[in-house]
């Protein structure tokens, strides 16, 4: 968001001011290839908190629920659970499901909403804490951002992923969905060649089509969220050329401007995407109980 940068006083350029903010706290070294044995740290540790953070908030609603004129934080929450409902009636048939997948939707939806939220603090807030305190040296990197960070976006999509293979042995049993696998969407076959070569085609485009939708689901709240940081720190790249001339001193009205408005539009994106991550969670689940 819009924030003072002092790209002066340590000699960094635009370049490395953006590579260095885009760099998460990592506990080791990550090379060109897949290692899974590096965590992206201050993810996790965003994560965790702001899911305790949320469920803290809900437990604390629910505690204090009254049967008559609602306070406004009852309000939000009972207008909240009542659009989750609703959707979740519409898209989950199974009212022995939405059991689970009611509350598994609005977990989602409040988790996602309060990662993307981070996005609206000041982009060098926590840089210049650390500076401050003196632990930039032991914390050289730190983003705020989970919702930004492709392994987290893709862990959730993984996570939905289960959910929705979990139902469909469950509703289809093991058989009928191994049926299902091999004989949709093209079908199958009396002669015993073309009924293999229809299985090996169902099989595959079955698997593309879990794959594809697993991947989309993550990288469409990734793309967003990612996006929408690095605007901002292009923007709070405005503010730092200083006043020292009148190019400096537009620069930092535009940077006042630009991050006015960009943050009063990414209020839209926030909410948005979360919906959107709550609603194909709802629908994936909610194609797992249909059958083919």
């Amino acid at each position: 968001m819009a924030a003072e940068e002092n790209v002066a006083e340590h000699a960094l350029t635009a370049g490395e001011y953006i590579g260095h903010h885009l760099t998460h706290l990592r506990t080791g070294h990550q090379s060109g290839v897949i290692d899974f044995s590096v965590f992206n740290m201050d993810s996790i540790f965003w994560s965790v908190l702001l899911g305790v953070v949320g469920l803290f908030v809900m437990w604390r609603v629910a505690r204090s629920v009254t049967s008559g004129v609602p306070g406004r934080m009852q309000a939000a929450v009972e207008i909240l659970l009542e659009m989750v409902d609703t959707q979740a009636r519409g898209i989950v048939h199974n009212a022995q499901s939405r059991k689970f997948v009611g509350p598994l939707a609005l977990t989602v939806f409040v988790w996602v909403f309060l990662m993307n939220s981070m996005d609206f603090l000041p982009v060098d807030l926590f840089h210049m804490i650390l500076e401050t305190t003196g632990l930039d040296q032991t914390i050289p990197y730190f983003r705020v951002v989970p919702t930004a960070d492709l392994s987290m976006t893709l862990g959730m999509s993984c996570s939905v992923l289960l959910v929705c293979l979990y139902y469909n042995i469950k509703i289809k049993g093991m058989g009928g969905w191994a049926h299902e696998m091999v004989t949709a969407p093209f079908g199958t076959s009396k002669n015993p060649l073309f009924a293999l070569i229809l299985g090996v085609l169902n099989l595959g485009m079955q698997l593309i089509e879990f794959t594809a939708k697993t991947v989309s689901h993550g990288m469409r709240l990734f793309g967003n969220m990612y996006a929408g940081e690095l605007v901002f720190m292009l923007i709070a790249l405005m503010g730092a050329v200083g006043f020292g001339s009148a190019t400096g001193i537009a620069l930092w009205l535009g940077h006042v401007l630009a991050g006015t408005g960009w943050a009063i539009f990414h209020i839209l994106i926030v909410a948005l995407q979360a919906f959107i991550f709550m609603m194909l969670t709802l629908v994936y689940v909610g194609q797992a109980h249909d059958h083919h």
